[in-house]
């Protein structure tokens, strides 16, 4: 059986390399190692704004990763900007909205990431923490800098979460926002301080985020699980389309 596609949501940023210095779509290459190792085929997806070309691209994918990056736009939520919020891109905004529109119409299986569990949420109608050190009154989550925060997350009992990585684990994070209201969708997995870690979709379709980096681990659960739900699902479609 061919390995399923999984498209990855990239970054558009100023970037330096070799003798250039120019605007770039990219990303860490942990996540394409990751999908690789557990039996899927990246392909980047940087932002697009023609109307329908999310559509077009979905169906050309067996799964969608929504990567980590900067802070969703707070105009999403209808909130003003905390101090500490910075950095946010509209076009990624929109273009991933935009992905997260075809791939529940057609039941794509999703894992969002850091970032991708954020705009998830705001998508779906819920909120964030802009700072989550105003909440839990430490940066264990985020330390600064490139340095991930090591986090003790427990799981909720019978989520699709913990069939994949188990009852408790132990986390790479790098996120000083969190997610406050996630309207459609279970919270899954908390850390000790009681900051919300990881949020799924009831019902049959893969469709999971969390705010911790499952590309850095050893141990890539997450990842194998959507690279199984989107084997399945490209399974299903390529029945439906012989039938």
């Amino acid at each position: 059986m061919t390995a399923p596609v999984i498209g990855l949501t990239t970054y558009r940023e100023q970037a330096a390399w070799g003798v250039w210095h120019q605007r770039a779509d990219l990303l860490p290459t942990q996540y394409a190692v990751a999908v690789e190792a557990t039996g899927g085929l990246p392909v980047l997806l940087p932002p697009v704004g023609q109307v329908g070309a999310a559509d077009t691209v979905v169906a050309r994918l067996d799964g969608l990763v929504v990567s980590g990056g900067a802070d969703v736009d707070p105009a999403r939520y209808g909130a003003e900007p905390h101090a500490r919020t910075a950095g946010w891109r509209p076009d990624r905004d929109a273009w991933e909205a935009a992905l997260l529109d075809a791939a529940a119409a057609s039941g794509l299986p999703v894992l969002g990431v850091c970032r991708g569990m954020q705009l998830m949420a705001v998508h779906a109608g819920g909120t964030l923490d802009q700072h989550t050190p105003d909440v839990v009154g430490h940066d264990g989550h985020s330390p600064g800098g490139d340095a991930f925060g090591h986090v003790e997350v427990h799981t909720r009992a019978g989520s699709r979460v913990a069939g994949l990585v188990g009852e408790r684990l132990r986390v790479s994070c790098h996120h000083h926002q969190s997610v406050r209201r996630h309207p459609g969708f279970v919270a899954a997995a908390r850390a000790d301080d009681g900051t919300l870690e990881a949020i799924e979709a009831p019902g049959d379709r893969f469709c999971v985020a969390v705010q911790w980096h499952p590309e850095t681990a050893d141990d890539v659960g997450l990842l194998a699980g959507l690279v199984r739900a989107a084997a399945a699902y490209a399974e299903q479609r390529g029945a439906a389309g012989a039938g």
